[in-house]
């Protein structure tokens, strides 16, 4: 295929302006979706399926470039392939001892698995490639499905739009208001798995039956799911460290208050906290708290000042002008004070659609995090909701309560692993 003469770059937008100086081989900020098939995976046509859905996504060409002041993405003629599954997941991509692209395509069995690093792209924009990605699968496979109605996919925004800075876009200076003042957030601890290694567990539940339990009490599937989520943590806690409030991080789809089509990180993020040592413990008291966190802090005016107090930093021009190995020391040190605000995080991709008459071919999608802390995410898809988490230690006391507070709600929930009952990873 010809390629173009000149090398076209781009700017890290200002969520992932942090990702190259914090990545490490105990914290990869990679993260993985994966679409689980009902047929094996036919390698030969996943890589012309590929082949075809870069060409929509461009800056998935793109290699990690070292400026003078900035970490920037350059446009590249590296082939990108398709693999069977041989790495961990969330195998680290950057830093790495040669060039690469900063995504893989793996698979095994039937499971067709893309890593991104997080400098890339956001997981809105990540799981538009995905899909995009089993759509040209899919009709490569089975030819004979597709022959009288063409499926589109559920999105068409063009390059322009794809490869959009939002952040850019959307700043206007802040106004300055007074910082809240956080509390240190309790830390789990706990015997951390080899470097590389994460263990992950995915729980699938019947979507309806999760949604009605949600509408039950009055709160959206991603409150209830960041409440159990607490409690799960608070019970396993010892008794003299619930005297530190269980903060959840939760990542925010800017998308959803900004209009933007954009395939890059457009995201913020809100840190959802309750003290078990001055409320009650009980589903219905946290839930309330979640609750009203989450309403008072969703809305466009609060965004709008989060994210231009995310960017102010970028355009303060001294700072600007800061050689790029200064940064990456401060920023190091940034993220590890940043780190002791939050106890964990969750993070809910949402629905996943494709076209109609592709569904019956899908048994699930997921998605999950390499993260130096205990990490959940969820999305759903065709009837199902599936929950998993990725944990860089060995126990796993937090999850078995989690998915044990959820059957107890009277869920049916099918676990998924890749550790072993004394807790070894496969």
């Amino acid at each position: 295929m010809h390629r173009r003469s000149f090398q076209p770059w781009w700017t890290l937008d200002n969520a992932a302006k942090i990702f190259p100086s914090t990545s490490s081989s105990h914290n990869s900020k990679v993260f993985r979706f994966v679409c689980e098939l009902q047929e094996p995976v036919e390698p030969l046509i996943l890589q012309a399926a590929l082949d075809k859905t870069i060409e929509r996504f461009p800056m998935y060409r793109s290699v990690m470039k070292r400026g003078w002041f900035w970490y920037y993405l350059e446009d590249s003629s590296l082939p990108a392939k398709v693999h069977p599954e041989d790495t961990p997941p969330c195998y680290p991509i950057y830093p790495s001892v040669r060039r690469s692209l900063l995504f893989r395509v793996l698979y095994y069995r039937r499971r067709i698995n893309l890593e991104v690093h997080h400098s890339l792209s956001d997981g809105t924009g990540a799981m538009k490639f995905l899909c995009a990605l089993v759509y040209e699968y899919l009709l490569a496979r089975y030819p004979d499905e597709f022959t009288q109605s063409f499926p589109g996919l559920p999105y068409d925004a063009s390059l322009w739009q794809k490869q959009m800075d939002s952040f850019q876009k959307y700043y206007e200076k802040p106004k300055r208001r007074q910082k809240d003042r956080v509390p240190t957030a309790y830390r789990l601890r706990s015997r951390r798995l080899p470097r590389n290694r994460i263990a992950v567990l995915e729980g699938r539940i019947p979507l309806d039956k999760v949604l009605a339990c949600a509408r039950e009490r009055d709160v959206t599937l991603t409150e209830l799911m960041t409440a159990i989520f607490m409690r799960a943590i608070y019970e396993g806690m010892r008794v003299r460290d619930r005297k530190k409030p269980v903060v959840i991080t939760v990542p925010v789809n800017l998308r959803n208050y900004f209009p933007s089509e954009s395939d890059r990180n457009f995201f913020a993020t809100l840190n959802v906290g309750y003290d078990f040592s001055s409320q009650e413990d009980s589903l219905d008291a946290v839930l309330a708290q979640v609750r009203h966190s989450f309403r008072t802090s969703l809305t466009q005016e609060r965004m709008r000042d989060h994210m231009n107090a995310l960017c102010a930093l970028e355009h303060n021009i001294p700072l600007r002008l800061v050689p790029l190995p200064i940064k990456d020391v401060v920023l190091r040190i940034a993220n590890i004070v940043v780190s002791r605000k939050a106890t964990a995080s969750f993070s809910n991709v949402g629905r996943t659609a494709m076209p109609t008459g592709m569904e019956k071919f899908i048994r699930q999608f997921s998605v999950y995090i390499c993260a130096g802390v205990l990490q959940a995410c969820s999305c759903s898809f065709n009837g199902h909701y599936v929950v998993s988490f990725a944990s860089p230690f060995r126990t796993h006391e937090v999850e078995r309560i989690f998915f044990r507070e959820l059957t107890q709600l009277g869920l049916d929930v099918v676990l998924t692993t890749n550790f072993s009952a004394d807790g070894e990873v496969n």
